[in-house]
């Protein structure tokens, strides 16, 4: 069997794992939980008010709804979530619907509802909405596969060829750039390959070193040449980085799908912004309010009723389909002229699937961080183009894979990954401009084979403290602080390690020259330990108002900071660290910060890992270890 085709069926078959194993870790949560326990674990709004509502683009209606301002409780909704809202109104005849989240904060949430009405039971209450199993993703990804395995004599056919290791890519002449300035030589020889590939071109970019750049200039360079690129990234926040990026630049950007972060100025970039801000949004709108007002009208008539009364309902549902056609006919042809006028169109890769772009091909697609997401969603966007240009860093952050099955079996390893040691060409950028060069050291030293370089002055940026250490380890060995486990969780964390972390933060106000408090991030891998930190903060106020934000460290990915304190919590005497055996995740981590990283844990429990065992020698040697009593009491 030809190996492209074998390695396609293999990701069907690994795929295939990793739904069934999605689906019942989804059911098997549900099934146990109450209302209450869903709405404490943010599966759940109830009860919810609605604020806004109305019609959306395309034929659908949309609430916003908004939570008390008092609650408390995570959530997990997002933007692309489905949902199912919902009334517990007894007279309700229909009291469910379900819908996608166009957008979700704290407090507040707006759902595209998929009816073309607004449900009756709209101001009855009590409302609320539950989070579904999403499986739009896995099914986007199977059509995907399917097409890769069908492919026959065309670009998807070439690139299972390229992808399976069959082929290696081709390039042509570099040309000369139009807009060199503002990069790096590395930065300036990788977008030069990108221009030059002729199916397939990889960017690799550590920390600090200036990939979003590398790849805004290679965009602004191919939209000279091309009629629209299209831009993907695994995550909304990802590309929604690159949208600002690119219309900063000057370029005509439109943003496909859901957007997690709704400020005024990204809002304008989406598509349904740029629909909305047309002089014929206005008269689309007024139209679908009369459809919405005729349908309405012609099912308010009684069960039983004389032929007037049933011709003139007849008439209204036929008049409000004749101005549902009317107002799709004006928001098409708007929006197909908003699309063939943008020079980038950007979307997450789950949303590269969406029906406006079925037609649509693309000379380039830009994939950003490629080493976060998994090989099959990149297949989705894939039959839309003809050269695919892959950046991001296997040395970050993987994708999450639920089944251990799956991951064993090969679905963890993602596309870039796989390709970084077959391909003969490879644009490593190897400048940094984030990090104090003794917090880069380890790091360039592990991953990096120590070819990373500091930009000139970083040296020349410590905090500003009496006694500048850009680098510390506080350890807590034979201190006895032991980690905890919350039993209802799972998760663990570290009381006693937050006392160092405050320990800290007080050392740092009595010794800041500047007297001007630096960005100060704390993070962890574990979830309760982040959730500890959060709640007591919140009760001293000595912190009231300060720039400090407590994160999980894959919450922070794609953040830097002046001041990172990682708190590790592992502390036992059985030498488990857990999370902790992801060097990429610490790899995360320690490349947020800026001027300063303070790294706490318990070198008795970790020093056994070869990892974390250099990281203890490269600290000793560096003077950048403290004990945790040296640190309290001197």
């Amino acid at each position: 069997m030809d190996p492209g085709i074998q390695h396609i069926h293999h990701l069907q078959r690994l795929l295939a794992i990793e739904k069934k194993a999605d689906l019942t870790t989804w059911q098997e949560k549900v099934r146990r939980m109450s209302g209450d326990d869903r709405v404490r674990h943010g599966l759940t709004w109830k009860p919810v008010q609605v604020i806004k509502s109305g019609f959306a683009m395309g034929d659908k209606a949309f609430v916003t709804l908004q939570r008390s301002v008092h609650h408390r409780y995570d959530s997990q909704f997002k933007a692309g979530s489905p949902v199912m809202f919902f009334t517990e109104a007894t007279m309700a005849k229909r009291n469910r619907i379900s819908g996608v989240v166009h957008y979700a904060t704290e407090q507040r949430m707006q759902v595209i509802l998929n009816t073309e009405d607004l449900p009756e039971w709209l101001h009855l209450g009590p409302l609320g909405i539950d989070l579904e199993f999403d499986n739009r993703t896995y099914t986007e990804m199977e059509k995907a596969l399917v097409r890769g395995l069908e492919a026959r004599g065309n670009a998807l056919a070439d690139f299972r060829q390229i992808l399976s290791g069959q082929q290696q890519p081709a390039f042509g002449t570099a040309p000369d750039l139009t807009h060199p300035e503002g990069l790096n030589h590395t930065q300036a020889n990788a977008v030069r390959g990108i221009l030059a590939a002729a199916e397939l071109a990889l960017v690799h970019g550590p920390p600090g070193t200036g990939k979003t750049t590398t790849l805004v200039a290679a965009i602004r360079e191919l939209v000279a040449h091309e009629r629209t690129v299209l831009v993907c990234a695994a995550s909304n926040t990802a590309t929604d980085v690159l949208t600002e990026r690119l219309a900063a630049q000057g370029l005509n950007v439109v943003r496909i799908g859901h957007i997690s972060r709704v400020d005024e100025h990204l809002l304008d970039l989406t598509l349904d912004g740029r629909v909305a801000a047309h002089p014929d949004s206005r008269e689309i709108k007024k139209v679908k309010i009369k459809a919405a007002q005729a349908r309405k009208k012609a099912g308010a008539y009684k069960r039983t009723f004389d032929a007037d009364a049933r011709a003139d309902r007849r008439d209204g549902y036929k008049e409000a389909r004749e101005l549902m056609d009317w107002a799709r006919h004006m928001e098409t042809r708007l929006v197909e002229q908003i699309l063939d006028s943008a020079q980038v169109i950007c979307t997450t890769l789950t949303g590269a699937a969406h029906s406006l772009l079925d037609k649509r091909r693309f000379s380039t697609l830009v994939v950003d961080e490629a080493a976060q997401a998994l090989e099959p969603a990149i297949w989705i966007p894939l039959s839309k183009v003809d050269r695919l240009i892959l950046a991001g860093d296997p040395h970050q952050l993987p994708p999450t894979v639920k089944s251990s099955e799956a991951a064993r079996e090969g679905l963890k390893m993602t596309l870039m990954e796989r390709l970084l040691p077959s391909l003969a060409h490879v644009h490593l950028l190897t400048i940094q401009y984030r990090m104090h060069p003794a917090i880069m050291a380890f790091s360039n030293a592990w991953f990096y084979q120590d070819q990373l370089l500091s930009a000139e002055g970083l040296e020349d940026r410590p905090l500003p403290v009496s006694v500048p250490r850009p680098l510390l380890f506080i350890d807590t060995a034979g201190c006895g602080f032991e980690e905890k486990i919350n039993p209802e969780t799972k998760s663990r964390y570290n009381p006693d390690e937050y006392v160092l972390i405050t320990c800290h933060l007080e050392s740092l106000r009595q010794d800041l020259i500047e007297k001007e408090w630096p960005e100060i991030a704390i993070l962890s891998p574990y979830r309760e330990q982040v959730e500890y930190i959060e709640e007591e903060i919140l009760k001293d106020e000595h912190y009231n108002g300060l720039p400090i934000r407590v994160q999980t460290i894959d919450g922070f990915q794609g953040q830097e900071t002046d001041v990172v304190i990682l708190s590790l919590v592992r502390s036992n005497t059985r030498s488990e660290i857990g999370f902790l055996q992801d060097y990429r995740r610490m790899n995360v981590a320690m490349t947020r910060a800026q001027r300063q990283l303070v790294v706490i844990g318990d070198s008795a429990t970790i020093g056994g890992d070869p990892f974390y065992a250099q990281f203890l020698d490269h600290c000793q040697e560096t003077g950048a270890w403290k004990s945790a009593w040296e640190y309290v009491n001197g």
